[in-house]
C-alpha cells in the first residue's frame, strides 16, 4: 500500500517586531504552496496568523529582544497555527467599540478557526495560542 508521506512541521523564530507580520505571512504561504491542497487554507490562515502575530508583539509582557515563534502543520484535514511568545498574559476576547480602531482581532480568530486556545510553552516560561483552520471547500468533482 502506498502511504502520502505527513507534511512535515514548520518552525521559525522572528523578531518581536510588527513589521516582521509580512514575513510571517509570508512563510505561511511558502508552507502551503507545497501541500496538495495548501490554497484550501491560504486565505483564512493567513488572516488568523496575521492576527496572532501581531497580538503576540503588542501585548505580550516579554523583554524587546524575545523571539515570537510561529508553527504550522497539518493535522489530519486540519492546518494547525500556532504563535509562541514570551509573555504570561493570556489573551481574551474583548468587545470593542464601533470607533475603536483595535481589540477585535481574537474576535476573528474565534469566528474563522475551527477552534483555538492557548497554553503554557514547554519549558515553563511564555505561552502559545493555536487556531485550527479547516480546508475551503474545494471545486465540487463532476462525474459524467
Amino acid at each position: 500500500m502506498l502511504k502520502t508521506p505527513r507534511p512535515r512541521a514548520f518552525v521559525a523564530r522572528l523578531d518581536s517586531r510588527v513589521e516582521f507580520t509580512p514575513l510571517a505571512r509570508y512563510l505561511l504561504r511558502a508552507y502551503l504552496s507545497g501541500l496538495p491542497s495548501g490554497d484550501r487554507y491560504r486565505d483564512t490562515a493567513e488572516l488568523l496568523l496575521g492576527e496572532l502575530f501581531a497580538n503576540a508583539v503588542r501585548h505580550a509582557d516579554a523583554p524587546d529582544d524575545c523571539h515570537i515563534e510561529v508553527r504550522f502543520t497539518v493535522t489530519g484535514s486540519r492546518l494547525r497555527l500556532e504563535v509562541h511568545d514570551a509573555g504570561s498574559g493570556r489573551p481574551s476576547l474583548l468587545v470593542a467599540a464601533p470607533d475603536d480602531e483595535h481589540g477585535r482581532g481574537l474576535l476573528l480568530v474565534n469566528e474563522l478557526a475551527e477552534r483555538w486556545g492557548c497554553a503554557n510553552r514547554p519549558g515553563g516560561i511564555g505561552k502559545f495560542v493555536w487556531a485550527l483552520v479547516a480546508p475551503a471547500p474545494g471545486p465540487a468533482l463532476v462525474t459524467a
